[in-house]
This record gives C-alpha cells, sequence and structure tokens, in this order.
C-alpha cells in the first residue's frame, strides 16, 4: 500500500513556540490522518524534522509499504536526499531518526512543494500552537 505523507513544521520566533503538522492520505487523496503535535520551544527545521519522523512512523502503522513524502521545506528534502549535508548537530541527530525511520518501507520519495501546495500540514501545525500557546 502506497501513501502519501504531507508534513510541515513551524516556530513562531525561530526559536519559539513549535509545533509539527502531519496528513496522511491514500492515493485517492482520502485523509487517514491529520494531527499537529506542540513540540515546546524549539527551531522551525527541529519542527520540520519532527513532523517527517512523525508521518514515517504514523504510515508504518497504518500498514504502509511505500510513502511519498511531500514537504515544503526545501532544506529538509535536499538533506533527506542526501544532496545537502547535515551539519548542525541536532539536525543531524533528527536526520539519523528519520533516515532509520525510512527503512519501515520498500520505496520512500521525497517531494518539495511551494508552501501553498501543503496547507493541509500547515493547518495542523497553527491549531497545534493555537492551542498550547
Amino acid at each position: 500500500m502506497k501513501l502519501i505523507i504531507y508534513t510541515d513544521g513551524g516556530a513562531r520566533g525561530n526559536p519559539g513556540p513549535a509545533a509539527a503538522g502531519v496528513v496522511i492520505k491514500d492515493t485517492t487523496g482520502k485523509i487517514l490522518a491529520a494531527y499537529g503535535e506542540y513540540l515546546g520551544k524549539q527551531t522551525n527545521n527541529f519542527a520540520e524534522y519532527s513532523a517527517l519522523i512523525s508521518g514515517l512512523k504514523k504510515a508504518a502503522t497504518l500498514g504502509a509499504m511505500e510513502v511519498d513524502c511531500i514537504l515544503d521545506s526545501e532544506l529538509i528534502v535536499k538533506q533527506m536526499k542526501r544532496e545537502y549535508k547535515v551539519k548542525e548537530p541536532t539536525l543531524q541527530k533528527l536526520f539519523i531518526q528519520a533516515y532509520n525511520a525510512t527503512t519501515l518501507f520498500k520505496k520512500v520519495t521525497f517531494r518539495h512543494v511551494p508552501r501553498a501546495q501543503n496547507k493541509e500540514a500547515d493547518k495542523m501545525v497553527n491549531e497545534a500552537l493555537d492551542g498550547n500557546i
């Protein structure tokens, strides 16, 4: 089974109050999971990675064998594709967690989209932030 994972992370201030947002759909567009997670005071990149890790783990519990990860963070996409090195120590740890989570699947792809094409995951971020600030 293939699932599409839309993830977003955000911090109000950088660092500041942060949250991760995840929306998981099947190939017909049906939403199987949609949620936000409040992360406390973190950076935007920490939130982006946290969302990706959470989405990958959730997709595995839903039985996915293949996932298409869609993010509006070009940095995270390029790091996961190994086009950019991960230099920051905290992000290195998160990269390893994300990479390890990808081993749960037969195939994983990463795709960068403009923020306007990731509104549902962004909504989950803002709902989590609004509920915790």
